[in-house]
């Protein structure tokens, strides 16, 4: 029985150095549409991998066989040089595994997510006060908001200032990391193809760019955040946190530290890096198509009024800006190969096709959210697609109509907690502002590349231009209110740290 089709291996090499310098996600799309498949073989070294280009076919195999596909294939760079066997995100299908997923539901699971509501709420209200004084800094507003929501669930403590080391350290090296991440014909992804070389000790490997030392396991965060856990565990002032609840839970799974830096670690990089990106997205979304902005306005406007912005509970009333987030999540996904890959722990078959045990496969989200069938005009952003009796809509074989975090058993732990921000802010910034292209001195429109994306696992937009401003004068007024209200309450959350990520992080 032979495996999905796809290009022929070189021998000792595979197809790895037939992979292109960047964005290896398009690529692929190209390969499965050249050989008529929805399922596409591809050789890092010996290794075969598997790309899934299909929406349905990922759905049937990581959904519905989700008992079959919930491991890990080995991992050279992110596992046996990173966080291995002590992270949720890399660990192999198995009881750890069932422990990790229940301590990380303790602080992200859907039971949780309601009772974050209020913080979350008054978190993305600072987000539109910022943008009234410098809506030019953005992007550091959304990176500020996002870390400071997760800060708090984690470490009950908020990020104030956008010049809180978290934000320029801790999400620079992580947006490094989601780059170095990606299947390449460098290094350090090189080592998937030549493992061997991975045994070599870094003082004469520079190839493994720092990946693997035995000071910190191969992962240089690893002590910083079991320093912010342990510093919140012992503060009796803190805010009841997710620190506290695992040191509390340590001794009953006989935790180690790096499962420990590891569990508030993953809460913290994941939410704070993914969330930021998807809000940056929506910006480029809203100034490349102004004109979806019109009928978001007109149902706001009907539902909500100016004299407060929008809530949780304003959602069963507004389909138009619900189906605005589900496009956001659909258009440019911010996981673009589906996180990190699936394995088979036995044996299985497609359509005749032999899928072997342990093999790594992939979700690849670019081609499964730009499928023509599913999404005519892909790159068009259109948020009509998910409205109910719509032309515009398609089947989908689920029901949130786009597969931005994951599948089966290895979805992301935050998705709840991730939508119910993104709604939150999203709903109150097309509330508020008007978002357009800049202008240049002379008066013309600076256009904005929808496609200028970064090359990282985690993918988010290059730096671009937008006009951003109030909508209204008494939009304006609430929005200067509200800010003032939220930053009086979110004051219990206030306090400093005494740690910065780089001290940790040096060589």
């Amino acid at each position: 029985m032979r495996m999905p089709p796809g290009p022929f291996p070189l021998p000792i090499v595979g197809n790895t150095f037939s992979l292109p310098e960047k964005k290896p996600w398009i690529y692929f799309e190209e390969l499965a549409k050249r050989y008529k498949t929805p399922l596409l073989t591809f050789w890092i070294g010996r290794n075969p991998t598997i790309w899934i280009c299909d929406a349905w076919v990922a759905s049937e195999l990581f959904d519905k066989r989700a008992g079959i596909y919930a491991s890990r294939p080995r991992m050279v760079v992110f596992g046996e040089l990173g966080p291995g066997q002590s992270s949720l995100v890399s660990m192999y299908y198995g009881s750890r595994w069932r422990v990790h997923r229940k301590l990380t539901h303790m602080g992200v699971g859907l039971q949780q997510v309601r009772n974050y509501l209020d913080f979350q709420t008054d978190e993305s209200r600072l987000v539109a006060y910022n943008l009234l004084t410098t809506p030019e800094d953005f992007v550091v507003h959304l990176e500020r908001y996002a870390a400071s929501v997760v800060s708090i669930i984690a470490f009950g403590r908020r990020i104030t200032s956008t010049k809180d080391p978290v934000i320029s350290e801790v999400l620079a090296v992580m947006q490094k990391a989601a780059e170095l991440n990606v299947p390449g014909k460098s290094f350090p992804m090189l080592l998937e193809t030549f493992p061997l070389l991975a045994k070599f000790p870094n003082s004469i490997a520079p190839w493994k760019h720092g990946l693997g030392s035995k000071r910190n396991g191969g992962d240089r965060g690893r002590p910083f955040y079991y320093a912010l856990a342990e510093e919140a565990a012992a503060n009796e002032n803190q805010q009841q946190c997710y620190a506290k609840k695992v040191f509390d839970e340590a001794p009953k799974y006989n935790l180690s530290r790096e499962e420990i830096a590891s569990l508030n670690g993953s809460l913290f990089g994941a939410g704070s890096d993914t969330s930021s990106s998807t809000l940056v997205t929506f910006f480029l979304a809203c100034t490349a198509f102004s004109e979806t902005l019109t009928p978001a306005w007109e149902e706001l406007d009907r539902v909500v009024g100016s004299d407060r912005s929008p809530l949780m509970d304003d959602e069963p009333n507004l389909p138009y800006v619900k189906a605005f987030v589900k496009e956001v999540f659909r258009w440019r996904s911010v996981a673009i190969i589906g996180g990190q890959p699936h394995a088979p722990i036995q044996e299985d078959t497609y359509k005749g096709w032999l899928i072997p045990k342990g093999t790594w496969i992939q979700g690849n989200l670019w081609a499964i959210h730009r499928h023509e069938r599913d999404f005519p005009e892909p790159d068009r952003f259109n948020p009509s697609r998910y409205l109910k009796d719509s032309p515009d809509s398609r089947p989908f074989p689920n029901e949130r109509g786009y597969m931005a975090f994951g599948w089966g058993r290895r979805v992301c732990s935050g998705q709840g907690l991730a939508e119910q921000g993104t709604f939150i802010t999203i709903a109150r910034l097309l509330w508020g502002f008007r978002i357009e292209k800049a202008k240049d001195s002379s008066g013309k429109e600076i256009p904005v590349d929808i496609f200028n994306y970064t090359n990282g696992l985690n993918m988010r937009p290059e730096p671009f231009q937008c006009h951003i401003y109030p909508r209204s004068a008494e939009i304006r007024d609430t929005i200067k209110r509200e800010g003032e209200e939220a930053e009086r309450r979110l004051s219990v959350y206030d306090g400093e740290t005494k740690y910065s990520f780089s001290q940790y992080n040096k060589k």
